[in-house]
């Protein structure tokens, strides 16, 4: 028998949950599969959202030629066929396939170059579904001539409505058991998942499968048998996909932003997640400097020392200094002053003509030199007041260019400048 999860793939657009963004009664994608004038697409989400399940509507709907390949298993011998099966006309009157491909951002470049003419021919109508970003991973030539559909996770009611529509369902369902399904429940169900429906189906079968019928004939399934057979909250980041640059993102941010909450938030997902402790170190370093630089010298040695202190004890130990660097990075003061200057600075040299280094503090490497003015005129700053001494050291072609902006609290540099 088929697992739960599959049996109650939905059939028709009226038996679809979610997405009504995209795929809501008189929105464009629910009007072009109703009209049957679906157009080469790209179904973009994470998992568990509805993106095979939609196809699997426009499969029984559709009256073109449906034909499915999973990326993982096909290759180019696979679309040949696809494509030739196309042009038979007795089996084929459209002349046009619907190609959906599972997985699509595992295709390599030879593989989506080989679907290319025919998308463009309109051979070939592409649905494609990929858990990572389309941008990234699917060949521009084919994003431009799809549309990109992004799919969200799907919310608590989404979830709630599925989980009650699988309960009552007796043709594909668990209608026929005689189920007791506390309320608790469906609402642990809705908030473990995550979005993901396919987690909530065999969690929900699961309990229903290995629970012993009650005296009253009932099987009464509670918050402690579901939590048993759930496991786990399923985990909202995923280091291999679109939700690795998503979260790594907020995090910096909430750093950048000066939210200690958000920060130990996102931190949490990373390391929930499996991310590698050491990629969250070199972030947080990298900000230390980027957007605390010398408004707080220290968050950068803190930094540093959390790095070190990841490698040396690993997790889950290391989920502490890393906590506390991320802190000292989102509490202290901000200063992009060293990011700016650095820039500004490598701009300069790539674009225009900055001059030669001055003579006057030039190494005089041998003896001789000095006639040719190399070292001549140098003033050495601890022969002076203070260690400090008026005296030009960039080139004289950019001699009054500022790449150091010190903020009013970089006082201690303000003379400086």
């Amino acid at each position: 028998m088929e697992p739960l999860a599959y049996r109650m793939k939905p059939e028709t657009l009226e038996e679809f949950f979610g997405q009504e963004d995209i795929v809501g009664k008189d929105k464009l994608l629910y009007r072009l599969i109703k009209a049957d004038k679906l157009t080469s697409a790209i179904f973009w989400g994470p998992p568990g959202c509805g993106k095979t399940s939609l196809a699997r509507v426009i499969a029984k709907t559709t009256k073109n030629k449906f034909v499915t390949l999973n990326a993982t298993t096909a290759g180019v011998s696979d679309i040949k066929d696809v494509v030739k099966d196309a042009g038979n006309v007795f089996e084929n009157p459209t002349g046009k396939v619907i190609l959906f491909i599972d997985e699509i951002h595992r295709f390599n470049k030879l593989q989506q170059d080989a679907l290319l003419p025919h998308v463009e021919k309109g051979t070939v109508i592409l649905i494609g579904a990929t858990t990572e970003n389309p941008y990234f991973s699917v060949n521009k030539a084919l994003i431009s001539r799809s549309t990109v559909f992004k799919f969200k996770e799907l919310n608590k009611s989404d979830i709630k409505n599925i989980i009650l529509s699988t309960i009552n369902n007796k043709e594909k369902g668990l209608g026929n058991y005689n189920l007791d399904v506390k309320d608790e429940v469906i609402e642990t169900l809705a908030v473990l998942s995550n979005g993901d429906v396919r987690t909530v189906l065999n969690a929900l079968e699961l309990a229903v499968l290995t629970t012993d019928v009650g005296e009253d004939g009932k099987i009464v399934i509670d918050k402690n048998i579901i939590l048993d057979c759930i496991q786990q909250k399923k985990s909202i980041y995923d280091k291999t996909d679109d939700s690795h640059y998503d979260v790594i993102s907020a995090f910096i941010k909430s750093m950048r932003g000066s939210d200690p909450d958000a920060t130990l938030h996102y931190l949490a997902r990373m390391l929930e997640g499996g991310e590698d402790p050491m990629f969250i170190a070199r972030r947080i370093v990298i900000q230390a400097s980027e957007d605390v630089g010398l408004a707080n010298n220290e968050a950068l040695q803190v930094a540093v020392a959390a790095m070190n202190a990841v490698h040396q004890v690993g997790m889950p130990e290391a989920r502490i200094p890393l906590a506390h660097a991320a802190l000292v990075v989102a509490l202290s003061k901000k200063s992009n002053t060293a990011y700016l200057g650095i820039n500004e600075a490598m701009e300069d040299i790539k674009n225009i003509d900055v001059g030669e280094v001055p003579m006057h503090i030039r190494n005089n490497v041998a003896q001789g030199m000095e006639k040719f003015g190399y070292g001549q005129g140098y003033k050495y700053p601890h022969d002076f007041p203070n260690a400090e001494v008026e005296q030009q050291y960039l080139p004289d072609k950019i001699k009054d260019k500022k790449y150091f902006k010190p903020k009013k609290w970089e006082s201690f540099y303000e003379k400086r400048v």
